[in-house]
């Protein structure tokens, strides 16, 4: 737990130069000109009590070349281009939206996906049920239909697609990826969705699948920007909830002869992303990627953090870089001990996915119950925000606060701009919106201390309390 807060527990910032101090506002189109060292610079701040808290601006005084303890931002060096932030849509979550009064659920829209709040601009869906769902289901159940005669999406026309709707509203730039855990059970070796493996010959009749539920969704007025073939490709779960194995070389053969023609064919413009698994298996990417037949049809790789390093990203960023990287899955759980205040451990993990070429963070479960419900598997994640079932009280986790300090203040279209010094405990990473304006997330994971930070020539000093996380944002 953070330490007890004293006088210090406000973020104590000071410049190099004597200065005035004004009242923080929200990040804006309008800016102090970069080229005088006295600029404004907006200060957002959580830690101990406060949650993405406005503190006192600050600003730059003139440069200290070589100073101890130094951050450098160089937004002459530029790397990749933000497509967003947000989490998943999964069965359970809409749900558990759905059981909120409509009052409480639209504060709840607006405060998540409006842009004067959390400004999430990209979402994940199952195609069918997950594992965090209230029954298990696909959209063709039954005999098998290659022709997918039977094919429905109405279990997800009650809650699900509404909620998409709305979160389209509020943001229309909003960004959706849809992941089936498993195909229909017909298609399947062992005849069910739980665990097991893809037959060959269900791959034309699977792309079919794909291409109906793609073009349901966009009838709905849901359209669907990217696909994966699987969620966790390499992954069974002993059979104990939706899954699907795919070989390397049977998921090489879907996308090239199947999955990739069909679209490319119809009149969508949705992306594949390879993988949606874990970053350990990022030879499997690139031995997929060296196939011309799938290098052609795919855009980038979607990733999960529950093994390997966020470095392998960039190992296949510099193999491919014009395929993008993409982070699709990671969230808390419900039984950890700090749920509501484990911020700087997510806000840590995000800045090392984006300091890895990664364009954009989605989160697991975007809402669950305080007991991670409803849930047909075996895991015990909790959800970007809690609902409690009984009460309806909402709870927002460490993961929340994390994302208030990237998402609130990095658009889409920003750069990541090179930002440069290694300081025991801090973490931090930069970026350049699309109006010019700045952004700096700095994480503190360790005690308090103080950092100097500098950007075109100017310099300012920085107090980090323990155990916190700071958003910048300057002209």
């Amino acid at each position: 737990m953070p330490r007890k807060q004293d006088r210090r527990d406000f973020i104590r910032l000071t410049a190099s130069a004597a200065t005035g101090i004004a009242a923080i506002g929200e990040t804006s189109g309008t800016h102090a000109s970069v080229s005088e060292p006295a600029g404004e610079i907006k200060v957002r701040l959580t830690a101990g009590t406060k949650r993405y808290s406005e503190e006192p601006s600050i600003r730059w005084g003139t440069a200290r070349p070589g100073a101890a303890n130094s951050i450098a931002f160089d937004s002459s060096r530029k790397y990749q281009t933000m497509l967003g932030f947000g989490a998943s849509f999964t069965d359970a979550s809409c749900y558990m939206f759905n059981q909120l009064a409509t009052a409480d659920r639209e504060r709840l829209f607006t405060e998540l996906f409006d842009t004067s709040g959390m400004g999430f601009s990209v979402g994940r869906i199952c195609m069918g049920s997950s594992d965090y769902a209230t029954k298990m289901y696909s959209y063709d159940e039954g005999e098998p239909d290659p022709e997918m005669v039977r094919f429905s999406i109405d279990h997800d026309r009650a809650y699900i697609i509404p909620m998409l709707r709305k979160a389209r509203q509020l943001n229309p730039d909003f960004f959706l990826l849809a992941s089936p855990w498993s195909p229909p059970g017909w298609m399947k070796g062992n005849n069910s969705m739980l665990g097991g493996a893809m037959r060959r010959e269900s791959l034309p009749a699977y792309a079919k699948y794909f291409l109906k539920f793609l073009q349901e969704y966009a009838a709905a007025g849901v359209p669907v920007d990217a696909v994966t073939s699987q969620n966790e490709v390499d992954a069974e779960q002993g059979g104990k909830m939706p899954a699907c194995v795919w070989p390397q070389e049977l998921e090489i053969e879907f996308i090239s002869r199947q999955l990739g023609p069909t679209l490319r064919s119809s009149n969508l413009a949705t992306k594949i992303w390879l993988l949606d698994h874990n970053y350990d298996l990022w030879g499997r990417v690139l031995c997929q990627l060296e196939v011309p037949d799938v290098n052609k049809y795919v855009d980038g790789v979607a990733w999960h953090g529950y093994s390997g390093k966020p470095s392998s990203m960039t190992k296949v960023h510099d193999a491919y870089p014009d395929k993008h990287m993409y982070w699709t899955e990671g969230g808390p759980s419900y039984r950890e001990p700090r749920y509501q205040t484990n911020w700087t451990r997510w806000a840590r993990t995000f800045s090392q996915i984006l300091n890895n070429w990664c364009r954009c963070i989605i989160g697991w479960n975007l809402a669950l119950d305080e007991k991670g419900r409803p849930n047909i598997g075996h895991f015990d994640c909790g959800g970007v925000v809690t609902i409690h079932s009984e009460t309806k009280e909402i709870t927002r986790s460490g993961q929340y606060w994390a994302f208030a300090h990237y998402s609130r203040a990095i658009r889409r279209g920003a750069q990541r701009i090179d930002s440069q010094g290694a300081i025991g405990s801090v973490s931090h990473v930069a970026f350049q919106n699309p109006d010019g304006s700045k952004a700096a997330v700095l994480t503190n994971s360790g005690q308090e201390t103080s950092i100097v930070i500098s950007d075109s020539g100017r310099s300012v000093d920085v107090f980090l309390p323990a155990d916190s996380v700071i958003t910048l944002t300057w002209a």
